[in-house]
């Protein structure tokens, strides 16, 4: 049975701290890169965890060549938190609440949700989106973790952004697809952001800004790229009247009882760190 050593349930609740350097570099550039955030230990241990609900909960049963561009790009299980309570101690982890805090320099931080994106051997890429346009939140203190299970190399699709292009507003209407690779690849190419790929090292997890734009390669490998998100804001972030269907949709299924207008507080959105 998998369980969750005494040792690696320490690490999750135990601060890293970070350096003003570091603070500043994701000010200014939207996202950051930081090495040594887990243990092997630690990820073998959420791996194994992760990836057992992934096969349990998995929907995507479609050929790769039946698919459309979304559907290549990854195997997305949302919210696994709440069918695990092992799950839950990983999302509810302090240590990495509290760089997500540090990061958005604000007093606490809520989660969002979850999200396990696995990119399947032959998988397609992920096309260049912004987060926040699918997020019915009225300000851009929020924040994703992406925490490779495993070390990751270009070969197998690591997350890749474009630096410093939250400061633009271009392309924000635009859904995660076809469409949004060509214009968006486009608009960044021509406005001179620096795009930004490297490989992960094995306990290397990212951050970046809810509006900065990303992407990640396809996983051209025979093995499975394994990844685990969780999505913070500020503990007192407000609920925006939907400006899509999208963002109508996550009302509904992320903060359910939330009211436009008001702090989101409610029982899917709890306080991970203040």
């Amino acid at each position: 049975m998998i369980s969750i050593p005494n040792s690696v349930a320490i690490e999750l609740n135990t601060p890293l701290e970070l350096t003003a350097d570091q603070i500043d570099f994701f000010k200014v550039n939207g996202f950051i890169k930081i090495k040594s955030v887990l243990s092997k230990e630690a990820l073998d241990t959420m791996d194994a965890i992760i990836s057992a609900e992934v096969d349990r909960l998995n929907t995507q049963h479609l050929a790769m060549k039946d698919r459309d561009t979304y559907g290549k790009a990854f195997l997305q299980i949302m919210n696994i938190w709440r069918n695990s309570d092992l799950v839950k101690q990983i999302v509810f982890s302090k240590r990495l609440a509290k760089i997500a805090a540090d990061l958005l320099e604000v007093e606490g931080v809520r989660i969002y949700h979850d999200q396990a994106l696995y990119k399947e051997p032959g998988g397609g890429h992920t096309p260049w989106h912004a987060d926040q346009y699918y997020w019915p939140v009225s300000s851009p203190k929020t924040v994703t973790a992406w925490i490779p299970l495993q070390e990751t190399t270009l070969e197998l699709g690591p997350l890749e952004f474009s630096a410093k292009s939250f400061e633009i507003v271009e392309g924000r209407d635009k859904e995660i697809g076809d469409e949004s690779q060509v214009v968006l690849e486009n608009l960044l190419k021509n406005t001179g952001f620096t795009h930004v790929v490297e490989a992960f090292e094995m306990g290397e997890v990212s951050f970046h800004t809810g509006w900065l734009y990303h992407r990640a390669g396809p996983n051209t490998t025979d093995k499975m790229r394994k990844v685990m998100t969780m999505i913070y804001m500020d503990k007192e972030m407000i609920l925006k009247a939907p400006e899509n269907k999208n963002q109508q949709a996550d009302w509904n299924a992320w903060c359910p009882g939330a009211v436009i207008g008001e702090v989101i507080n409610t029982p899917l959105n709890p306080v991970i760190y203040q």
